[in-house]
């Protein structure tokens, strides 16, 4: 791999443009063509949608420092490849640190004034880019009059290794994959008129990772006013990483990088792959895995928890969804031969504290599950269990204080299920992804058959009620509730979608006895 500096000084970093030349030559008559306040740039015509990929709004990254706008340009810059991904571990294609970058589907490039909506793509904070085939924003705008918005931006290391208290002028490092996605934001702010839409409807979402990096915008000063309504599906963010284990975090990377904590500044010279590699060593808080990386409670950026001691006041007047899925570990457990076939002597094993990242024995779990479900297999609980007590208790928490604090809250479960590769079926972890965007016919998509359609409409539209009139409710669907206490009205996505109070009730009040810590904060 070419080093960074090398890079940079050979102008490679800016390759995700065409010359001016080329973009001239290649143009088409009827490809759109946009003025941004950066300079003009030319997309193209996809299946009645204008397309514009790899739009930079952000110069090439500074490593471990804020993002800065782009310089500006005032020849057409063509628009028809995805941008650099943030350099990570994993098969993601092309990798830069050159990576922010975005993406723009929009039925017309007039003056419309459509919402928007800009996904933030999951992965956690370590993986992961807006370019996967799933988040395609083709359909989703050419069938509700939307603007789509994907985008990349820093992540692991890159994005939040804290090196604030050891190296001096590095004060964001912990933050500056969040401040990319504020970054992104004010460039839609500012450009998205010219692409059909209206800035004064601008909706966030995302799935997983991106869920949790919208609810700590949420908490974010930097962030207010550039979004207007936000759903996260299957991600939260309760807390932040506190600076102390950041601290330790990122000396135990440092570490296995051969440099002490004195040395910390070398870091920023270092090849990728190494900064990469020692990603691996065992988290130093967790006991077990890869580093963790995310979101630091540095009091600049982020001056306090998300969702701790209650939601935080900066986001609590955003209209909100919060989803999740019903049988959210299957996506990560099901597809392992050790979870298919046991007996409640091999269960207790596949419960302990390392995978159900709380602080509770197999024993009463087992216990509790088996007097509420005495029907359920030990496959069955396997998955129940591990998703009440790990997947599904942030977003009960979130929940529950948007409710106490009066905020607009409306909560969705999915139950519609998908296939995994194995061939167990269940809604799992990112079977939302494609019902919301449309894609769920695409070979990528294991969320698919029978009524995925019908379930994709009343998810979709839903989706863009929100970012349309800030309320999640349209036509296709029964009356959907606001969340309160002590009813917790939730809307089950199904083929037949409807109305609960309270759904998983007994799960729910088992694991609340249990103090949740986030993992990895």
């Amino acid at each position: 791999m070419i080093d960074r500096r090398t890079a940079l000084a050979s102008g490679l970093a800016a390759a995700a443009f065409a010359s001016p030349a080329l973009a001239q030559g290649r143009r088409g008559a009827a490809d759109p063509r946009v003025q941004t306040r950066h300079g003009p740039v030319v997309g193209a015509r996809e299946d009645g949608v204008a397309v514009f990929k790899g739009l930079r709004y952000g110069a090439p990254t500074r490593r471990f420092q804020p993002p800065q706008p782009p310089a500006p340009w005032s020849d057409p810059m063509r628009a028809v490849a995805y941008g650099g991904a943030s350099p990570q571990r994993g098969d993601e294609a092309n990798q830069s640190e050159d990576c922010l970058f975005l993406n723009v589907w929009t039925p017309a490039t007039d003056a419309g004034k459509r919402p928007v909506m800009v996904y933030i793509h999951g992965g956690a904070y370590s993986s992961g880019s807006g370019s996967h085939p799933l988040y395609d924003g083709t359909r989703l705008a050419k069938r509700s009059d939307v603007v789509v918005v994907t985008l990349n931006h820093r992540l692991n290391v890159f994005g939040y290794a804290y090196l604030a208290p050891l190296v001096s002028g590095l004060a964001d490092s912990g933050n500056a994959g969040q401040l990319d996605l504020i970054l992104a934001l004010q460039w839609v702010r500012d450009n998205i008129a010219a692409f059909g839409g209206d800035p004064a409807r601008v909706m966030v979402f995302g799935q997983s990772g991106g869920g949790a990096k919208i609810a700590t915008l949420m908490a974010t000063p930097a962030a207010s006013g550039l979004f207007h309504s936000a759903a996260t599906m299957s991600g939260q963010q309760v807390t932040a990483s506190g600076p102390i284990n950041a601290r330790r975090r990122t000396e135990t990377w440092l570490k296995a990088m051969g440099l002490t904590p004195e040395r910390a500044a070398e870091a920023v010279d270092l090849p990728v792959e190494r900064l990469l590699e020692a990603q691996g060593a065992e988290d130093p808080i967790l006991g077990f895995g890869g580093l963790y990386f995310g979101p630091v409670l540095d009091f600049r950026s982020l001056p306090r928890h998300p969702f701790y001691p209650d939601a935080s006041p900066v986001g609590r007047h955003i209209p909100m969804v919060i989803g999740n899925t019903r049988e959210e570990t299957l996506g990560f457990m099901g597809n392992d031969p050790a979870n298919v076939g046991l007996t409640w002597d091999t269960l207790p094993p596949r419960l302990t504290p390392g995978v159900m990242r709380i602080d509770i024995d197999p024993a009463p779990i087992i216990a509790a599950y088996r007097r509420m479900h005495p029907d359920w297999s030990p496959d069955q609980v396997l998955i129940a269990a591990t998703t009440a007590g790990r997947s599904w208790r942030g977003a009960v928490i979130e929940a529950e204080e948007r409710a106490k604090s009066g905020s607009p809250a409306w909560v969705y479960q999915l139950d519609f299920p998908g296939e995994m590769a194995s061939g167990r079926k269940g809604a799992f972890h990112t079977a939302d992804i494609p019902l919301v965007f449309g894609t769920f016919d695409i070979p990528e998509s294991r969320t698919r058959g029978p009524g995925a359609q019908g379930v994709s409409e009343r998810m979709s539209d839903a989706f863009v009620a929100l970012a349309r009139t800030g309320d999640p409710n349209h036509t296709g669907l029964p009356r959907w509730d606001r969340y309160e206490l002590p009813r917790r009205q939730t809307m089950l996505f199904d083929i037949d979608s409807r109305m609960a109070d309270d759904p998983r009730g007994d799960e729910r009040a088992f694991f609340a006895q249990i103090p949740y810590v986030q993992p990895g904060t």
